[in-house]
């Protein structure tokens, strides 16, 4: 399946996306602007890209779990169980049953009151806000051009909208920026390139 498949996660009233409770800097009627970022906002399978390694399949089950306190041992295998079946469009491999298991039992022993590590987001649109891929972009551009400086957290939230469009390069992240193309290689770590083409490559899939 080239898409995920989210009815079970729908049906069974799965949170996996949540709106951050930090005090945003700047309210507007499209989202909220956070100048200092903030860890709070979730908001998994809201683009292309696949979970295609462990570290990221731990990372989105323990979210999970964390999202939904509620949920028993039982349920939460099951819900888990199904993000793991590739053919539901969510992972990028095939995982065994003794993998699987031991994974499931590493989520087990996390701390559910300590948040997931989350990326630093400063710009979180709300899901109503009936803006284009475009129309964010600028929003982007125009806000984080004013603010001091372009940092790796400004390059990301831009990296998501464009992953939407298509491929993303650096030119085309230089210009929704406002900014030089030296400036995004200069604040690109090893990390955000390898995200940006492992997005490339999802996108031509």
């Amino acid at each position: 399946m080239s898409h995920r498949n989210l009815t079970y996660l729908n049906n069974n009233r799965i949170i996996y996306r949540r709106y951050s409770s930090d005090i945003p800097t700047s309210s507007f009627s499209w989202g909220w602007y956070y100048a200092d970022g903030t860890h709070g906002y979730y908001a998994m399978f809201n683009n292309k890209a696949k979970i295609n390694t462990i570290r990221s399949l731990k990372w989105h089950l323990l979210t999970l779990w964390y999202l939904n306190p509620e949920l028993d041992k039982n349920k939460f295998i099951q819900l888990a169980e199904y993000i793991i079946y590739k053919d539901n469009g969510f992972v990028t491999f095939n995982i065994g049953s003794k993998l699987i298991k031991q994974v499931i039992n590493d989520i087990f022993k996390q701390d559910l009151d300590t948040p997931p590590k989350n990326r630093l987001r400063k710009i979180v649109f709300k899901d109503s806000s009936g803006l284009t891929t475009t129309e964010k972009l600028q929003i982007v551009g125009k806000i984080i051009g004013q603010a001091k400086g372009i940092k790796e957290d400004d390059i990301y939230d831009s990296m998501l909208y464009l992953n939407e469009q298509g491929k993303i390069t650096i030119a085309k992240l230089a210009e929704a920026l406002k900014c030089s193309q030296r400036t995004i290689h200069r604040n690109m770590s090893e990390e955000l390139k390898k995200e940006k083409e492992l997005l490339n490559k999802q996108n031509e899939n």
